[in-house]
């Protein structure tokens, strides 16, 4: 047990916000609680309450529509990219299962994730900057710079490309980080490119376009790619009916690949209510990105998802961002527009974007609203 005065100090709700800034891990390694009230959300927002503008409580699990991988790579290629668009019409998510990379690559890096959080605070401290740009960058919330509420969530944040070029900034301790996350970033963007194939085949199903040389630039765009690897670090909350993991959002990229752990707490939006996503061993969970529904032209939707939170079990993710170079425009694909089916996006980039989430506190998918064309103007 920590000093009592230790424990006073955390249970005061007059910490100073640097205390705050500190992350969550290190209250709940002082012995927290309660938490604090920099951390209570909203009544209204609270995930154990239900309000009137859409309900709050998860009501149900769902399990998310599977993709198997050694199946889209055979002769069933067909039937599989009809269940893919299916999964990014219907749920904007999906899980893979089989999907070559190994279980010891996997393994691994939640192993080395456990153990940075796991790193004395003045370790990981080495790490906190408030430069969004930051090639490494560790943190707290989501923008502890912008929330007015903080979340219950620690964050390491790694720039991925040029690899050889991050590599060096990134955490040395533990001794096996840097290799066991290079190989996970490395098998990750191989997976997210394949599937990424997969996707632009399946936005032309039922039509008579024809692939052309156009689709291979975009795949050789997608090769020189923005990687962004956040590792989430969610500790036992002494009251998780009052606070979040994450909050409602979507993600800015083309899709993103999750690994957790047994853990649940993933939770998206569905028909109007929040449903808890159920783990499958091994497997990743993918979900669209606003990019991608830019670029589908609004066919394929970013969801909105969340993170809750439980009072006995820590929770670690590792979240694969996955975009075009952060300095390609993202438009509309050409290939979807037509007189029927007009242009509802203006274009956008990875800039517009940061500068967006710098701005402002990020709610759910203004982001993405802000660049929808007015067709009725």
């Amino acid at each position: 047990m920590p000093p009592a005065t230790e424990m006073t100090e955390v249970q005061d709700d007059t910490l100073q916000i640097g205390q705050y800034q500190k992350g969550v891990k290190q209250l709940y390694d002082k012995g927290v609680n309660r938490v604090p009230y920099k951390y209570i959300l909203p009544v209204q927002e609270r995930p154990g309450t239900t309000h009137a503008e859409f309900d709050i409580i998860a009501k149900e699990n769902i399990k998310l529509p599977v993709i198997d991988f050694i199946e889209l790579q055979g002769s069933c290629r067909q039937q599989i990219l009809k269940s893919l668009a299916d999964a990014c019409e219907q749920y904007g998510f999906f899980q893979v299962v089989n999907h070559g990379i190994p279980s010891g690559v996997i393994s691994n890096m939640i192993n080395v994730a456990k153990k940075f959080f796991e790193l004395p605070y003045e370790e990981r401290s080495k790490y906190m900057s408030s430069d969004m740009n930051a090639s490494v960058r560790y943190g707290t919330s989501f923008n502890q710079n912008k929330d007015s509420v903080f979340c219950w969530r620690d964050f390491l944040k790694l720039m991925c490309d040029p690899l050889t070029d991050v590599l060096p900034h990134w955490p040395s301790r533990p001794t096996d980080f840097r290799h066991s996350a290079a190989t996970y970033v490395k098998e990750t963007k191989y997976l997210f490119l394949t599937l990424m194939q997969a996707v632009l085949e399946s936005l032309l199903l039922g039509t008579t376009t024809c692939k052309t040389e156009e689709d291979d630039e975009i795949l050789r765009e997608f090769e020189h790619g923005g990687q962004l690897m956040a590792v989430n670090c969610y500790p036992p909350c002494p009251e998780p009916d009052l606070t979040l993991g994450m909050p409602p959002h979507s993600d800015y990229g083309f899709l993103t690949l999750l690994l957790q752990d047994e853990v649940e707490g993933l939770q998206i939006q569905h028909q109007g209510e929040w449903v808890n996503v159920e783990p499958i061993a091994n497997a990743f969970v993918v979900n669209l990105g606003d990019h991608l529904e830019i670029f589908s032209n609004g066919r394929y939707k970013s969801v909105l998802h969340r993170v809750v939170v439980n009072s006995d079990k820590n929770r670690i993710s590792v979240a694969s961002l996955h975009s075009l170079p952060f300095t390609s425009m993202v438009r509309p694909w050409a290939k979807l527009i037509n007189e029927a089916n007009p242009r509802r996006y203006k274009d956008t980039n990875f800039a517009s974007f940061m500068e967006y989430i710098i701005s402002c506190e990020p709610r759910k998918k203004e982001f993405l609203e802000s660049r929808k064309i007015d067709l009725l103007s």
